[in-house]
Protein backbone atom coordinates (compact mmCIF):
# COMPACT_ATOMS: atom_id res chain seq x y z
CA UNK A 1 0.00 0.00 0.00
CA UNK A 2 1.00 3.55 -0.76
CA UNK A 3 1.06 6.78 1.18
CA UNK A 4 0.11 10.21 0.60
CA UNK A 5 1.75 13.13 2.88
CA UNK A 6 0.12 16.95 2.44
CA UNK A 7 2.55 19.85 4.52
CA UNK A 8 0.35 22.58 5.33
CA UNK A 9 0.95 25.80 6.60
CA UNK A 10 -0.03 26.76 10.38
CA UNK A 11 1.24 29.74 11.94
CA UNK A 12 -1.60 32.93 12.27
CA UNK A 13 1.64 34.88 10.67
CA UNK A 14 0.85 33.25 7.35
CA UNK A 15 -2.56 33.61 7.94
CA UNK A 16 -2.89 29.88 7.83
CA UNK A 17 -5.54 27.32 9.01
CA UNK A 18 -3.11 23.84 8.48
CA UNK A 19 -2.71 21.67 11.67
CA UNK A 20 0.44 19.85 10.31
CA UNK A 21 1.23 16.56 7.99
CA UNK A 22 -1.95 14.94 7.11
CA UNK A 23 -1.65 10.96 6.41
CA UNK A 24 -3.51 9.30 3.39
CA UNK A 25 -3.67 5.81 2.13
CA UNK A 26 -3.53 5.92 -2.06
CA UNK A 27 -5.61 5.43 -4.45
CA UNK A 28 -8.68 6.70 -6.34
CA UNK A 29 -9.96 8.40 -3.28
CA UNK A 30 -7.51 8.69 -0.27
CA UNK A 31 -8.41 7.49 2.95
CA UNK A 32 -7.71 9.51 6.10
CA UNK A 33 -4.31 7.42 8.03
CA UNK A 34 -3.93 9.94 10.60
CA UNK A 35 -2.11 13.72 11.21
CA UNK A 36 0.95 15.20 12.85
CA UNK A 37 0.00 18.36 14.66
CA UNK A 38 1.68 20.46 16.73
CA UNK A 39 4.52 21.39 13.66
CA UNK A 40 5.09 24.76 13.09
CA UNK A 41 4.56 25.00 8.74
CA UNK A 42 5.92 21.86 7.27
CA UNK A 43 5.62 23.48 4.01
CA UNK A 44 7.63 21.50 1.78
CA UNK A 45 7.96 17.17 2.12
CA UNK A 46 10.15 14.82 1.02
CA UNK A 47 10.40 11.59 0.82
CA UNK A 48 13.62 8.93 1.15
CA UNK A 49 13.63 6.92 -2.77
CA UNK A 50 14.74 4.04 -0.53
CA UNK A 51 13.76 4.22 2.73
CA UNK A 52 10.53 4.70 4.54
CA UNK A 53 11.75 8.58 6.21
CA UNK A 54 10.06 11.51 4.98
CA UNK A 55 11.56 15.27 5.64
CA UNK A 56 9.81 18.45 6.07
CA UNK A 57 10.94 22.03 5.78
CA UNK A 58 9.42 24.32 7.93
CA UNK A 59 8.51 27.73 6.57
CA UNK A 60 9.80 30.48 8.96
CA UNK A 61 12.03 28.02 10.92
CA UNK A 62 15.64 27.16 11.13
CA UNK A 63 15.25 23.47 10.83
CA UNK A 64 14.01 19.85 8.98
CA UNK A 65 12.45 17.44 10.73
CA UNK A 66 12.87 13.84 9.65
CA UNK A 67 10.27 11.15 10.58
CA UNK A 68 10.19 7.03 10.09
CA UNK A 69 7.09 5.90 8.55
CA UNK A 70 5.51 3.40 9.22
CA UNK A 71 5.57 0.88 6.20
CA UNK A 72 2.26 -0.88 7.36
CA UNK A 73 0.26 2.07 8.30
CA UNK A 74 2.39 5.05 7.31
CA UNK A 75 2.31 6.76 10.42
CA UNK A 76 5.06 9.39 11.08
CA UNK A 77 7.13 8.92 14.23
CA UNK A 78 9.78 11.99 14.61
CA UNK A 79 13.08 11.11 14.94
CA UNK A 80 14.98 14.16 14.66
CA UNK A 81 15.15 18.30 13.77
CA UNK A 82 18.43 18.80 12.31
CA UNK A 83 19.79 23.09 12.22
CA UNK A 84 19.80 24.28 8.67
CA UNK A 85 22.44 27.17 10.20
CA UNK A 86 19.47 29.61 8.10
CA UNK A 87 15.90 30.62 8.23
CA UNK A 88 12.62 29.87 6.61
CA UNK A 89 13.72 26.95 4.25
CA UNK A 90 11.23 27.00 1.54
CA UNK A 91 13.33 23.63 0.01
CA UNK A 92 14.79 20.42 0.22
CA UNK A 93 16.52 17.88 -2.18
CA UNK A 94 18.31 15.03 -1.20
CA UNK A 95 21.29 14.11 -3.56
CA UNK A 96 21.63 11.11 -5.57
CA UNK A 97 23.74 9.05 -3.50
CA UNK A 98 21.30 10.20 -0.73
CA UNK A 99 24.61 11.28 1.53
CA UNK A 100 23.33 14.97 1.76
CA UNK A 101 20.43 16.86 1.73
CA UNK A 102 20.25 20.47 0.84
CA UNK A 103 18.22 22.99 2.11
CA UNK A 104 17.18 26.74 0.30
CA UNK A 105 17.07 29.12 3.41
CA UNK A 106 14.94 31.71 1.87
CA UNK A 107 15.07 33.91 4.46
CA UNK A 108 18.80 33.90 4.83
CA UNK A 109 19.67 33.79 1.19
CA UNK A 110 21.65 30.40 1.93
CA UNK A 111 22.28 26.77 0.60
CA UNK A 112 22.92 24.75 3.28
CA UNK A 113 23.78 20.73 3.16
CA UNK A 114 23.06 18.04 6.06
CA UNK A 115 24.47 15.07 5.99
CA UNK A 116 22.20 12.12 5.74
CA UNK A 117 23.08 8.89 7.56
CA UNK A 118 22.89 5.56 5.98
CA UNK A 119 19.56 4.98 7.86
CA UNK A 120 18.14 8.49 6.38
CA UNK A 121 19.14 10.71 9.87
CA UNK A 122 20.36 13.95 9.54
CA UNK A 123 22.72 16.09 10.95
CA UNK A 124 23.04 19.95 11.64
CA UNK A 125 24.55 21.75 8.77
CA UNK A 126 27.79 21.19 8.04
CA UNK A 127 28.52 23.93 5.48
CA UNK A 128 26.51 26.31 3.61
CA UNK A 129 26.99 28.84 0.84
CA UNK A 130 25.52 32.68 0.71
CA UNK A 131 24.40 33.31 -2.59
CA UNK A 132 26.14 36.80 -4.23
CA UNK A 133 24.49 39.26 -6.41
CA UNK A 134 23.15 42.53 -6.96
CA UNK A 135 19.00 42.44 -5.71
CA UNK A 136 16.18 42.66 -8.32
CA UNK A 137 14.27 46.17 -8.66
CA UNK A 138 11.46 44.36 -7.18
CA UNK A 139 10.49 46.43 -3.71
CA UNK A 140 9.17 44.05 -1.27
CA UNK A 141 10.21 40.67 -2.80
CA UNK A 142 13.93 41.55 -3.87
CA UNK A 143 15.55 42.76 -0.49
CA UNK A 144 18.43 40.42 -0.44
CA UNK A 145 19.03 36.56 -1.80
CA UNK A 146 16.44 34.51 -1.83
CA UNK A 147 17.04 30.91 -3.15
CA UNK A 148 13.85 28.77 -3.58
CA UNK A 149 15.07 25.48 -4.95
CA UNK A 150 17.42 22.79 -4.97
CA UNK A 151 17.38 20.37 -7.94
CA UNK A 152 19.99 18.12 -9.10
CA UNK A 153 20.68 17.41 -12.66
CA UNK A 154 20.54 13.54 -13.35
CA UNK A 155 24.08 12.95 -12.99
CA UNK A 156 24.21 13.87 -9.25
CA UNK A 157 27.15 16.61 -10.23
CA UNK A 158 25.55 19.68 -10.35
CA UNK A 159 22.64 21.70 -8.65
CA UNK A 160 20.12 24.21 -10.07
CA UNK A 161 19.46 26.93 -7.84
CA UNK A 162 16.96 29.52 -8.86
CA UNK A 163 17.05 32.90 -6.86
CA UNK A 164 14.18 34.55 -6.78
CA UNK A 165 15.66 37.73 -4.94
CA UNK A 166 18.51 37.87 -7.52
CA UNK A 167 16.79 37.45 -10.60
CA UNK A 168 19.60 34.03 -10.90
CA UNK A 169 19.75 30.79 -11.76
CA UNK A 170 23.06 29.68 -9.86
CA UNK A 171 24.82 26.38 -10.89
CA UNK A 172 26.00 24.65 -8.46
CA UNK A 173 28.89 21.86 -7.36
CA UNK A 174 29.56 19.92 -3.90
CA UNK A 175 33.20 19.47 -2.86
CA UNK A 176 32.40 17.29 0.03
CA UNK A 177 30.02 18.92 1.82
CA UNK A 178 30.88 22.58 0.20
CA UNK A 179 28.79 23.78 -1.78
CA UNK A 180 30.65 25.99 -4.66
CA UNK A 181 29.51 28.35 -7.59
CA UNK A 182 30.32 26.46 -11.01
CA UNK A 183 27.89 29.09 -13.31
CA UNK A 184 25.39 31.87 -13.02
CA UNK A 185 22.72 33.01 -15.37
CA UNK A 186 20.39 36.01 -15.57
CA UNK A 187 17.45 35.93 -15.81
CA UNK A 188 15.61 39.33 -16.69
CA UNK A 189 15.19 41.88 -14.42
CA UNK A 190 11.86 41.17 -11.87
CA UNK A 191 11.28 37.81 -12.85
CA UNK A 192 12.06 36.03 -9.90
CA UNK A 193 13.42 32.74 -10.74
CA UNK A 194 11.39 30.84 -8.47
CA UNK A 195 11.35 26.46 -9.21
CA UNK A 196 12.42 24.35 -12.28
CA UNK A 197 12.14 21.02 -13.97
CA UNK A 198 13.87 18.89 -16.15
CA UNK A 199 13.28 17.68 -19.56
CA UNK A 200 13.54 13.84 -19.25
CA UNK A 201 16.29 13.93 -21.77
CA UNK A 202 18.57 16.46 -19.70
CA UNK A 203 19.11 18.82 -22.31
CA UNK A 204 16.59 21.70 -21.14
CA UNK A 205 15.79 23.40 -18.22
CA UNK A 206 12.24 24.48 -17.46
CA UNK A 207 12.25 27.69 -15.16
CA UNK A 208 8.82 29.80 -13.83
CA UNK A 209 9.94 33.02 -12.94
CA UNK A 210 7.27 34.09 -9.83
CA UNK A 211 7.06 38.23 -9.90
CA UNK A 212 6.50 38.50 -14.06
CA UNK A 213 4.63 35.09 -14.92
CA UNK A 214 6.99 34.10 -17.07
CA UNK A 215 8.50 30.16 -17.94
CA UNK A 216 11.93 30.38 -19.22
CA UNK A 217 13.39 27.31 -21.57
CA UNK A 218 17.25 27.07 -21.12
CA UNK A 219 19.74 24.72 -23.06
CA UNK A 220 22.01 22.50 -20.84
CA UNK A 221 25.28 21.14 -21.87
CA UNK A 222 25.72 18.98 -19.10
CA UNK A 223 29.05 20.38 -17.89
CA UNK A 224 27.14 23.55 -15.79
CA UNK A 225 25.80 26.19 -18.20
CA UNK A 226 22.99 26.90 -18.96
CA UNK A 227 21.75 29.12 -22.23
CA UNK A 228 18.47 30.79 -22.38
CA UNK A 229 16.40 30.03 -25.30
CA UNK A 230 13.15 31.25 -24.64
CA UNK A 231 10.75 33.04 -22.87
CA UNK A 232 6.65 32.78 -22.84
CA UNK A 233 3.81 34.34 -19.92
CA UNK A 234 2.21 31.80 -18.24
CA UNK A 235 -0.70 34.13 -18.15
CA UNK A 236 -3.71 35.06 -21.14
CA UNK A 237 -3.61 37.96 -22.86
CA UNK A 238 -6.34 39.66 -21.70
CA UNK A 239 -5.79 39.51 -18.09
CA UNK A 240 -4.48 42.31 -16.10
CA UNK A 241 -5.15 41.74 -12.75
CA UNK A 242 -2.03 41.36 -9.99
CA UNK A 243 -0.43 37.89 -10.13
CA UNK A 244 2.42 35.36 -9.70
CA UNK A 245 3.21 32.29 -10.69
CA UNK A 246 4.62 29.77 -8.39
CA UNK A 247 4.36 25.54 -9.43
CA UNK A 248 6.24 24.36 -13.05
CA UNK A 249 5.60 20.43 -13.23
CA UNK A 250 6.54 18.66 -16.81
CA UNK A 251 4.91 15.33 -17.92
CA UNK A 252 6.72 11.78 -17.71
CA UNK A 253 6.95 11.87 -21.60
CA UNK A 254 8.74 15.63 -21.71
CA UNK A 255 5.68 16.63 -23.74
CA UNK A 256 3.90 19.07 -21.56
CA UNK A 257 4.61 21.43 -19.49
CA UNK A 258 2.32 23.15 -16.65
CA UNK A 259 2.64 25.90 -14.78
CA UNK A 260 0.38 27.74 -11.86
CA UNK A 261 -0.61 31.42 -11.32
CA UNK A 262 -1.68 33.02 -8.14
CA UNK A 263 -4.06 35.84 -8.51
CA UNK A 264 -5.21 34.68 -11.97
CA UNK A 265 -5.61 31.45 -10.66
CA UNK A 266 -5.18 29.07 -13.00
CA UNK A 267 -3.03 26.64 -14.99
CA UNK A 268 -1.17 27.57 -17.76
CA UNK A 269 -0.12 24.37 -20.03
CA UNK A 270 2.33 24.50 -22.42
CA UNK A 271 3.46 21.81 -25.93
CA UNK A 272 7.35 21.28 -26.17
CA UNK A 273 9.34 20.24 -29.20
CA UNK A 274 12.99 19.54 -28.46
CA UNK A 275 13.83 20.22 -32.27
CA UNK A 276 11.97 23.32 -32.03
CA UNK A 277 13.41 24.38 -28.57
CA UNK A 278 10.11 26.05 -27.96
CA UNK A 279 7.28 26.05 -25.74
CA UNK A 280 3.50 26.59 -27.26
CA UNK A 281 1.19 27.52 -25.34
CA UNK A 282 -1.97 25.48 -25.16
CA UNK A 283 -4.51 26.99 -23.15
CA UNK A 284 -5.25 28.29 -19.05
CA UNK A 285 -6.89 25.65 -16.88
CA UNK A 286 -8.87 27.31 -14.29
CA UNK A 287 -7.30 26.11 -11.14
CA UNK A 288 -10.80 25.55 -9.40
CA UNK A 289 -9.29 27.31 -6.26
CA UNK A 290 -7.50 30.43 -4.97
CA UNK A 291 -3.47 30.40 -4.53
CA UNK A 292 -2.48 27.12 -6.03
CA UNK A 293 1.02 26.72 -4.15
CA UNK A 294 1.82 23.23 -5.39
CA UNK A 295 1.45 20.95 -8.04
CA UNK A 296 2.79 17.33 -8.54
CA UNK A 297 1.98 14.51 -10.73
CA UNK A 298 0.85 11.12 -9.39
CA UNK A 299 2.75 8.17 -9.46
CA UNK A 300 1.75 6.95 -12.53
CA UNK A 301 2.24 10.34 -14.34
CA UNK A 302 -1.70 10.84 -15.69
CA UNK A 303 -2.94 13.52 -13.13
CA UNK A 304 -1.91 17.25 -11.99
CA UNK A 305 -2.77 17.51 -8.25
CA UNK A 306 -2.67 20.69 -7.08
CA UNK A 307 -2.46 22.25 -3.75
CA UNK A 308 -4.60 25.59 -3.30
CA UNK A 309 -3.04 27.03 -0.19
CA UNK A 310 -6.36 29.78 0.50
CA UNK A 311 -9.11 27.26 -0.54
CA UNK A 312 -8.00 24.10 1.23
CA UNK A 313 -8.11 22.08 -1.39
CA UNK A 314 -6.50 19.70 -2.96
CA UNK A 315 -7.69 19.23 -6.81
CA UNK A 316 -6.19 16.11 -9.16
CA UNK A 317 -6.82 16.74 -13.27
CA UNK A 318 -6.56 14.47 -15.58
CA UNK A 319 -3.87 15.17 -18.38
CA UNK A 320 -4.66 14.37 -21.90
CA UNK A 321 -1.99 12.49 -23.02
CA UNK A 322 -2.40 13.62 -26.60
CA UNK A 323 -3.18 17.40 -26.51
CA UNK A 324 -2.20 17.64 -22.76
CA UNK A 325 -5.63 19.26 -21.97
CA UNK A 326 -6.48 19.10 -18.35
CA UNK A 327 -9.94 17.98 -17.43
CA UNK A 328 -11.15 17.56 -13.61
CA UNK A 329 -10.74 14.07 -12.86
CA UNK A 330 -13.53 13.43 -9.68
CA UNK A 331 -10.77 13.59 -7.28
CA UNK A 332 -11.22 16.67 -4.17
CA UNK A 333 -9.58 16.32 -0.72
CA UNK A 334 -10.37 19.52 1.97
CA UNK A 335 -7.51 20.30 4.05
CA UNK A 336 -6.44 23.55 5.36
CA UNK A 337 -3.73 25.39 3.52
CA UNK A 338 -2.17 22.45 2.10
CA UNK A 339 1.51 23.48 0.52
CA UNK A 340 3.66 20.19 -0.66
CA UNK A 341 2.07 16.62 -1.57
CA UNK A 342 4.55 13.99 -1.30
CA UNK A 343 3.95 10.02 -2.27
CA UNK A 344 6.00 7.45 -0.31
Amino acid sequence: MGFVYTGCFTTPARGARGRGIGIYADGPAWAAAGAVSGLTNPSYLLTHPALPVLYAAHGDEGYVSVFAIDPTTGGLTLRRQAATAGGNGVHIALSPDATRLLVCNYGTGTIAVLPVAADGGLGDAVATLALPGVIGPHRTDQTIAHPHQALFDATGRFVIVPDKGLDRIFVLALDGDQPRIVSVQAMRPGAGPRHAVWHPDGKFLFVVNELDSTVATCGWDGAGQLTPLQLITTLPEDFFRASTAAAIVITPDGRFVYASNRGHDGIAGFAFRADARRLSAIGHTPALGRGPRFMTLNPAGTQLLTAYEHSDRIVAFAIDPHNGALTPAGFELTTPSPASIAYA
